[in-house]
Parts: C-alpha cells; sequence; structure tokens
C-alpha cells in the first residue's frame, strides 16, 4: 500500500516546478549564477585535465618529458587548484553575501513557519501583532522582501523552494532565518529537503505569490473568522465534526475546535491542495484522506475514520470546503 501512496502523489508531484536553474527571485537568481559559474569551472578543468591526459599519452617525447618535471607537477597539481578554489570561494562568497538575513526594515512581510512531521505549519502577522494561522502553503505578494521564522516542533527539517532561494535547515529548539522574494506572480512548488523520517518525500509545500493588492485582499479574508456552512450538507457536516471530536485535534476559528496538534483549518476550502501537497483539494480526496488517509500518506497522525458512513463522509467533506 505504500507503494500506492507514491503513485497518488506523482501527478501533483509532476505539476510542481521545482526547476533550480530558473529563478524567480533574486536569492535564487544568485544560487543560479553561482551554480552556472561552479558548473563552467568544473567543464574547463575537466578539458585541462584531459588535455594533459592526452598529452601524456600520445604527445611528443619532448611534450612527455615537460609534463614530467618538478615544476610542472608543482604548478597544475598544486598552483592551479588552489588558484582555482580560492578563485570560486571568493566570487561565492561575494556573490551569495546578500543571501543572509538582514535587519528586519522597510516593507518586509514577517511569516512563521514550522515544520512537523510530516506538515507545515504557517503563520503570518496582522497589523495588530495577532498571529493568523494557516498550513502547508504560503502566499506571498510579489516584490516585497520575505523573511521567514523557521522553526521545527520534532526533528530537523529543511525549507527549500528552488525557484525562490535556498534551503535551510530548521532545527529543535532553535529559530533560523531566510529571507525570499519573488518577481513574478505564480505558484512555487517547496519540500523538506532534509530527511524527517517516514513519509519525508511527502511533505512538501506550495508559495503562491500574488499581486500585492491582492496579497492584501486574501490577508484580511485569512484574518476573518470561519463563515457558518449555507448548505445542508455543510451543516449536516459541521455537526459531524464536532460530535466526533475533530476539534480536539483542528482549530477553526470563530467555533469551538481549538485543537493544536493537526493543521488550521479555518480556510482550509480556499487552498489548492490537502496533506501537505499530497492530493489537490477536492470533496472527493477530501472523503478518501479522511476514510483512508493512513493508506495516502503513511505514519501521519491523523487516525482512518473508517466508522463514518458514506453520507456522512459527504456531509463531512462538503462542510469543509465550505471553509472559505
Amino acid at each position: 500500500m505504500k507503494g500506492r501512496s507514491l503513485l497518488l502523489a506523482l501527478p501533483l508531484a509532476a505539476c510542481g516546478d521545482v526547476a533550480v536553474l530558473a529563478p524567480q527571485g533574486p536569492h535564487a537568481q544568485r544560487i543560479a549564477e553561482l551554480s552556472w559559474t561552479l558548473l563552467g569551472m568544473v567543464g574547463v578543468v575537466m578539458i585541462v585535465v584531459l588535455l594533459a591526459l592526452v598529452l601524456a599519452l600520445r604527445g611528443s617525447a619532448s611534450i612527455r618529458k615537460h609534463l614530467a618535471r618538478d615544476s610542472m607537477i608543482v604548478a597544475a597539481g598544486i598552483a592551479f587548484p588552489v588558484v582555482v578554489l580560492c578563485g570560486l570561494l571568493t566570487y561565492g562568497v561575494w556573490l551569495t553575501r546578500t543571501l543572509m538575513p538582514a535587519a528586519s526594515a522597510g516593507d518586509v512581510v514577517h511569516i512563521r513557519v514550522i515544520g512537523e512531521q510530516w506538515w507545515w505549519r504557517v503563520a503570518y502577522r496582522d497589523r495588530n501583532g495577532s498571529e493568523i494561522a494557516t498550513a502547508n502553503e504560503i502566499t506571498i505578494p510579489v516584490g516585497r522582501t520575505i523573511q521567514l521564522e523557521l522553526q521545527s516542533a520534532d526533528v530537523i527539517h529543511s525549507f527549500w523552494v528552488p525557484r525562490l532561494g535556498g534551503k535551510l535547515d530548521m532545527i529543535p529548539g532553535r529559530t533560523t532565518r531566510l529571507q525570499l522574494r519573488a518577481d513574478s506572480e505564480g505558484v512555487f512548488r517547496g519540500q523538506c529537503a532534509e530527511y524527517c523520517g517516514g513519509p519525508h518525500a511527502l511533505m512538501a509545500l506550495e508559495v503562491v505569490a500574488l499581486a500585492p493588492e491582492q496579497f492584501e485582499d486574501w490577508l484580511a479574508r485569512e484574518a476573518q473568522p470561519a463563515a457558518e456552512p449555507v448548505s445542508a450538507d455543510g451543516r449536516q457536516g459541521r455537526d459531524i465534526f464536532f460530535a466526533a471530536g475533530c476539534g480536539s485535534c483542528h482549530a477553526v476559528r470563530g467555533s469551538e475546535a481549538s485543537g493544536t496538534i493537526g493543521p488550521d483549518l479555518t480556510h482550509l476550502g480556499a487552498r489548492r491542495s490537502l496533506g501537505a501537497n499530497l492530493l489537490p483539494l477536492s470533496a472527493d480526496n477530501l472523503q478518501r484522506f479522511i476514510a483512508d488517509g493512513q493508506h495516502l500518506k503513511p505514519g501521519n497522525l491523523m487516525p482512518p475514520f473508517r466508522v463514518f458512513s458514506a453520507d456522512e463522509r459527504t456531509a463531512l467533506a462538503a462542510y469543509l470546503m465550505e471553509l472559505r
């Protein structure tokens, strides 16, 4: 069944854009420039070594004698590598000097991200300093610096969105900081880049970059409590949600559900995916995850709820989809 879960994740993973050398922000651009430079120098060094090898094997006697001199061995075997490596080190430090998080100033968006086995807890700060909780999806404005405060709730994780910046470890008991910026609108796939046990490969996320005014509208909606369901199925699903004790693990702001073990579900219906980018969000996929989540994502903390009938799962999914 583990193989089945991986196969189910493949369609969504194939849609994720993780092209490391196709940057969409200044931080990723510098990393891409350094990568191309290193690849270019690797090519140059390989050509030099291969040329020396050919000359040593096929060259004239005078050329082979010249290559065998002590001075040539010192120059090619010691001086050349030292000069090349020192040059690359200096260039790399100079190029990536601006990747270090600067003091928070100016137009900076602060977002706290906590890695957990095997999903992402995300929190924004509103104008009053209060936190707005969400999960597994990070929405940012185009053109503004994003400062991520990275933490871990259990083991070492690593935050990585290749097209926006480099990866940074999330270490239990510490807060590390990473700055990103998106230069264009789009959806950028991220991934935990440090093996953290179990379904580590299924611990993904998406960063959604919106125009600044759209981001402000989104943040204002995200700060609102959950809307009451309007459909009959939604109202029935709400009653099932609370009767089954789902609120002891999940929070739905504006209701009595205040659990902190699992993801905040206040605006679940407005997200793009579920299960940390495991499956596209839909009522059918919600029903599958509720009933058979351990087969879809083995090891996650949510037990399978096979006790629900098909009608109850339909109603519960309807309620969750109306949480927008």
